[in-house]
C-alpha cells in the first residue's frame, strides 16, 4: 500500500494587539442608497498597521426571504463586475470570487447555482525540485448557503464532472504519493463505495449548497483565525503575510453574511495580509470566513457603485462572481 503523508499546518493565530483595538467601522448606506433594512455597508480608513488602509464591509441578513443570494458564471470568458451588473438586471450586490486561469478565462474554483455545480477544482500537482516524483493531492475550499439559508465554509473535494461535492468539515488534507489519479479515496479511504449514510470523520459526502463560490485558504474557522494556505497549495513560502487588495466572506452565528473587501495597492491603500484579513473578520464576528481572488480581481459593487478602487485603475473581468439580489 503506497504510503499516505498528512500534513496539517494549521494556522491558530492569536489577535494582534491592533485587532483587539478593533477597526472604527462608519455606516455608509447614504451613499449606496436604496437598501433594504437587512442590509447595510460600512467603511473604515483606520490603520491596521503602518500604513493606511481602506475597507469596506456589507452585511446581509440571511434570514430575510426578499433577498436571494446566487452566483454567476461566463463559462471560459469574463466580465468585468460592472458587466455583470447589467447581465443580471441590476442588483443589490455583486463581488468577485473564484481565482481563474488568465489563458482560458476558466474558474479554478467551484461555483454553484441553484443547486447545480458550474465550476470545478483541480485537486492533483506534479512537484518540483526534490519532489518530482510526486504528486501533491489537496481538497479546496468554498462557502456556500442552503436550500434553508445556512452557510458554510468547508474544505471540498469537487473534481471535473461530479455532481455534488463532497465537504471535509474538520479540516483539509494534504497528500503526497507517486501515483498522478486522485479521488475521493485519496482523502478518506472510508469513502471508495456509495452510497454512505453515515458522517466519517467529518466529512459530509454530499455539500447540498444552493449556492456556492470557491476561492481559499480558509481564514476563519470555529470562531478562530485557521489560515489553511499550505494545505491548500495557495500562495507560496511567506505570501500568508504578503499584503494585497483582498476579498472575503463569511458569516456568523446569528445568521448574517458578510462581505470584506480591502483596497491596496496604492498610496491611500496598503492592503492586508491573510492573517490581518482573518483577524478583521474575526472582529466583525465570523464564525467561519473563507478568502477569495484578491489583488486586482478585488470589487464589491452595491447597487452598482463601486466601493473600493481597483488596483488596475479599472475593474479587471472576472468569470464568475457572487450576487445579492432584491426579489
Amino acid at each position: 500500500m503506497t504510503k499516505q503523508v498528512f500534513i496539517f499546518l494549521l494556522f491558530v493565530l492569536p489577535l494582534s494587539a491592533k485587532a483587539q483595538q478593533q477597526l472604527r467601522w462608519v455606516n455608509v448606506d447614504s451613499m449606496y442608497k436604496p437598501l433594504p433594512s437587512t442590509v447595510h455597508v460600512y467603511y473604515t480608513d483606520q490603520r491596521i498597521d503602518t500604513a493606511p488602509f481602506r475597507a469596506y464591509y456589507l452585511v446581509a441578513d440571511l434570514n430575510d426571504r426578499d433577498l436571494v443570494f446566487t452566483t454567476d458564471t461566463t463559462q471560459n470568458r469574463r466580465l468585468t463586475p460592472d458587466g455583470f451588473y447589467a447581465k443580471n438586471e441590476q442588483p443589490l450586490a455583486i463581488v468577485n470570487g473564484t481565482f481563474f486561469s488568465f489563458e482560458t478565462n476558466a474558474n479554478l474554483n467551484v461555483v454553484i447555482r441553484k443547486g447545480r455545480t458550474l465550476s470545478f477544482d483541480n485537486h492533483v500537482r506534479a512537484l518540483k525540485g526534490r519532489d518530482t516524483l510526486l504528486y501533491a493531492k489537496y481538497l479546496t475550499s468554498a462557502i456556500g448557503i442552503s436550500k434553508n439559508r445556512k452557510a458554510d465554509v468547508a474544505w471540498i473535494y469537487n473534481p471535473q464532472g461530479r455532481k455534488r461535492p463532497i465537504a471535509f468539515e474538520n479540516g483539509p488534507i494534504l497528500v503526497k504519493d507517486s501515483f498522478a489519479a486522485v479521488s475521493q479515496a485519496s482523502f478518506e479511504p472510508g469513502l471508495r463505495h456509495y452510497p454512505k449514510t453515515k458522517k466519517k470523520h467529518g466529512v459530509k459526502e454530499k455539500w447540498r449548497m444552493q449556492t456556492a463560490i470557491g476561492g481559499g485558504p480558509v481564514l476563519v474557522h470555529n470562531g478562530q483565525a485557521r489560515i489553511t494556505n499550505n494545505e491548500e497549495f495557495k500562495f507560496p513560502g511567506k505570501g500568508i503575510s504578503d499584503k494585497h487588495p483582498r476579498t472575503a466572506m463569511g458569516y456568523t452565528a446569528d445568521g448574517k453574511l458578510l462581505i470584506l473587501v480591502v483596497e491596496g495597492r496604492n498610496p491611500q491603500a496598503g492592503g492586508a495580509s491573510l492573517v490581518q484579513l482573518a483577524e478583521i473578520m474575526i472582529a466583525l464576528g465570523c464564525v467561519e470566513a473563507l478568502n477569495l481572488d484578491g489583488g486586482g480581481s478585488s470589487c464589491l459593487l452595491v447597487n452598482g457603485k463601486e466601493t473600493i478602487k481597483p488596483s488596475d485603475k479599472v475593474q479587471r473581468a472576472v468569470p464568475a462572481v457572487f450576487i445579492i439580489k432584491g426579489k
